[in-house]
């Protein structure tokens, strides 16, 4: 047996005890002719023995009924819940008959009236079915509903990772490209240059592969390889990019989605003009526990129609760890993109829930 499952018989068992205990106590009078006899003795151990034997019923129906195409949900619980109460129908029936009209005969027990008895031992464990099974089955149904809703988060989040890693796969290459172009050029003009690129390059792709499993990193680790992409990228465009941060270290331990500001700087840097004459400014810094890139617009006449597949995957990795929204300002002079940051500990509570 299973520790849930022990579990599980731990609980009833005690539940059985409590609702014979009351009724004993506040129904049958147990203190006007002993609490111990051989009466009780038989209603506790039936009690027992019936109403375990319904749960079991009850779980088996409704395990039965999982197995199956279920169409219509409510239906199918109420035929469960009809079936289990005939069930008792029968089991009870047996035993009370079986008590009052054989035992007690055997025994010497009076009994006044013993068909008004029976019936109101029939009612009495009729009406107690009722209750459990119906509590029993509304717990399974809100199992259900729970693990789907935990099956749908875990299908969204891999939905989502697997469109952040199509997303990766491309940035790679084309980084890869543009920087060995700038490479080539460095090595004639200036090695030493050239070796601190390299460097530059090296750190760049080691946050990448190391991280390349992760949906979320500290703002640490993200900046951290930010400067030396935005080293790279001040070595290929000279002085027609300025990039200036603004960080506190009190913000370093929240997280945010992997590589989302590098896509935010790479599209500024993909979709403007820019030159020394008239550089682009990218400025990334916090405001009210979000971190803002924003950069001036001068838009390429030549730049193709933005698809915004990278805001588009930002924007969905936020929607599955927060309700709080990232926001795109654009206007004629300037664009910006406001982005959550996130508790330390939001990444360790989803990956626990998702395990249950």
């Amino acid at each position: 047996m299973s520790k849930g499952y022990l579990k599980k018989l731990g609980v009833r068992f005690l539940v059985v005890n409590i609702v014979f205990l009351i009724i004993l106590l506040f129904i049958d009078n147990a203190f006007t002719d002993g609490l111990i006899n051989i009466k009780r003795g038989f209603y506790y151990v039936s009690s027992f023995v019936l109403f375990m034997s319904i749960w079991e019923t009850n779980d088996y129906l409704i395990r039965k009924a999982k197995k199956k195409k279920i169409t219509n949900e409510l239906l199918i619980h109420g035929k469960i819940l009809i079936i289990t109460v005939l069930v008792l129908i029968v089991i009870s029936g047996i035993i009370y008959y079986v008590w009052l009209f054989e035992i007690n005969i055997f025994y010497n027990i009076e009994t006044e009236e013993p068909w008004s008895v029976f019936k109101i031992d029939m009612l009495r464990a009729f009406g107690l079915t009722v209750v459990f099974a119906g509590l029993n089955q509304f717990f399974w149904i809100s199992s259900d509903k729970k693990k789907l809703e935990l099956s749908m988060l875990a299908l969204k989040k891999e939905v989502i990772n697997s469109k952040y890693s199509s997303l990766k796969s491309q940035i790679s290459p084309h980084f890869l490209f543009n920087s060995l172009n700038t490479l080539t050029s460095l090595i004639y003009e200036d090695r030493d240059l050239a070796s601190d690129f390299v460097s530059g390059l090296a750190s760049c792709y080691r946050y990448i592969l190391d991280n390349k499993e992760e949906d979320l990193v500290t703002l640490d680790k993200e900046m951290q390889f930010l400067d030396s992409f935005i080293f790279m990228m001040k070595v290929r465009h000279n002085e027609a990019i300025t990039i200036h941060t603004d960080i506190h270290k009190i913000h370093l331990t929240k997280l945010i989605p992997t590589l989302s500001i590098q896509m935010l700087v790479e599209n500024a840097l993909k979709h403007n003009y820019y030159s020394k004459e008239k550089p682009i400014k990218i400025e990334i810094y916090i405001d009210h526990n979000k971190i803002l890139i924003t950069n001036n617009l001068k838009k390429r006449l030549d730049s193709q129609e933005s698809t915004q597949l990278g805001l588009k995957n930002i924007k969905n990795r936020y929607a599955f760890y927060t309700r709080e929204k990232v926001i795109i300002e654009n206007s004629n002079h300037t664009f910006k993109v406001s982005m959550p940051l996130l508790s330390g500990d939001l990444k360790q509570a989803i990956e626990t829930t998702l395990t249950i």
